[in-house]
Parts: C-alpha cells; sequence; structure tokens
C-alpha cells in the first residue's frame, strides 16, 4: 500500500501526519506501507516513520548521478536522504513534464542502480479508453518502458497501473476493468520473462482509491495492492485502506 502525496505538506505537517498514522496501523502485518511525499518532506518521513514498518519513497528521480542538471534529484542523492522507493513515470509528469516510456525506463534504471525499489507507472487516457486503444497504450508503455530490463532487474520493481481518467476525478476503474487491465500487463511481462516471474511482480492499482472501494478492488486476485493519491494525506483515512482486511 503507497501514499502519493504529490504537492502537499511541509516537513511540520509530516511529522504531525505520523504521528497520527503511527498507532492506526501497528497491526497491519499483511502488507507493506510505503510513504511518498515531496522531496523536502523525506528526511521527516524518515526520522518520523523510525523504528516502525513504515517505508518512504521520492514521487521521481533523475537518470544521471550528478551533473549539471538545475532542479533534479537523483538516485543516490534519494537513497542518501533515507528512501527506498521511488514513483517512475506517473501520469502526471508524462502529462505535464513531457516523460516517456523512454525516459522511464533510463529512471527506473538509475533507481535499481541506487537500491531503490522502483514503481512504475502505466496507464491510458480517458480518450485512449473510449477509442478502444487501452491495450495498445498499455503494450506500448510495457514494451518501451519495462520489457527492455533483464531479468535480474524486472524481478525488482513494482508496477502500478493507472488510469489516467480516474486519477484526482473520483471516478474509479471497477474493479473488472482493473483486473483486466492487470492480466494484459501480467501478459506482457510473461511474453518476455515467462510465467513464473511475471507471477512474481506485484502490480498495484492507482486511481481515486478510497477507503470505500479498496475491499472491492483488493478482492481481485491480479491486484496486489494500491497506489493511493489523495486519501493518503489523512491519516485515518490512509489506515482504513491499509487495514482494508479488518
Amino acid at each position: 500500500m503507497a501514499g502519493n502525496w504529490k504537492m502537499y505538506k511541509t516537513p511540520a505537517e509530516t511529522c504531525a501526519f505520523f504521528e497520527k498514522f503511527r498507532p492506526l496501523i501497528l497491526q497491519a502485518a499483511h502488507c507493506e506501507i510505503v510513504i511518498c511525499p515531496p522531496f523536502t518532506n523525506i528526511p521527516a518521513a524518515v526520522e518520523a516513520s523510525r523504528g516502525s514498518a513504515i517505508q518512504v519513497g521520492a514521487q521521481d528521480l533523475y537518470w544521471a548521478k550528478e551533473g549539471a542538471f538545475t532542479g533534479e534529484v537523483s538516485g543516490p542523492m534519494v537513497r542518501a536522504a533515507g528512501a527506498s522507493y521511488v514513483i517512475v513515470g506517473h501520469s502526471e509528469r508524462r502529462q505535464y513534464f513531457g516523460e516517456t516510456s523512454e525516459s522511464v525506463l533510463k529512471k527506473t534504471v538509475a533507481a535499481l542502480e541506487s537500491s531503490l525499489t522502483p514503481i512504475v507507472c502505466v496507464g491510458e487516457l480517458l480518450e485512449h479508453r473510449e477509442l478502444g486503444k487501452t491495450d495498445a497504450v498499455l503494450c506500448e508503455q510495457c514494451r518501451k518502458g519495462i520489457t527492455p530490463l533483464d531479468v535480474r532487474q524486472i524481478v525488482q520493481i513494482v508496477i502500478a497501473y493507472e488510469p489516467v481518467w480516474a486519477i484526482g476525478t473520483g471516478k474509479t476503474a471497477t474493479p473488472e476493468i482493473a483486473a483486466d487491465a492487470h492480466r494484459l500487463i501480467r501478459r506482457e511481462v510473461s511474453a518476455v520473462y515467462g510465467e513464473e516471474v511475471a507471477s512474481q511482480i506485484r502490480i498495484l492499482y492507482g486511481g481515486s482509491v478510497k477507503p470505500d472501494n479498496v475491499k472491492s478492488l483488493m478482492a481481485q486476485p491480479e491486484i496486489d495492492g494500491a497506489l493511493v493519491g489523495g486519501a493518503s494525506l489523512d491519516p485515518v483515512s490512509f489506515a482504513s485502506i491499509v487495514n482494508y482486511l479488518s
């Protein structure tokens, strides 16, 4: 269960979140919990989560280790700040900042080289779904951004399926729609690396996941977890999602 805070919260607000959140997820042994705050909050999140099962991730990274790239943050920097995960290729990065499947691949490799677990995002726009192009878009994103990895690399990543039309809109893909997309992604992985490797890959669903729909989504065998946006900003809400089994 991963929370993507996007561009919200200060370090002080991050500490306040963890103070309320930690006691609520003490019994959550059924899943990994990852929170991805803005870069400036990573040290505060690492300190506030110390001694708990909560892991901290970044929301992006650059593929070079260092250099004249003003405003960018490298994998070694993210790792040194204490993070162990990083989101790569989120739809907002693709939509607003020109990320491509090729740049997603380079960032994924850079994350792995820095001992970070990348959560690699794929997903279609509303116009793609309405035109019946969902499968084609997902296949293209997988074939250019994920399956060029070697087998040693692929088993270390997490994939997140995010239908762009469901992010922050209140619309959620039905569990069946989400499961179909997850099956397709796993099939793409299987075609390159075999069924055994494909069965090991964790594929998260992201797109307006909330306490009232997480249980039905997680009931789908193909869905291995959730990448949560807005609902992860509130400690009670995110704890309810994490504790969906109770």
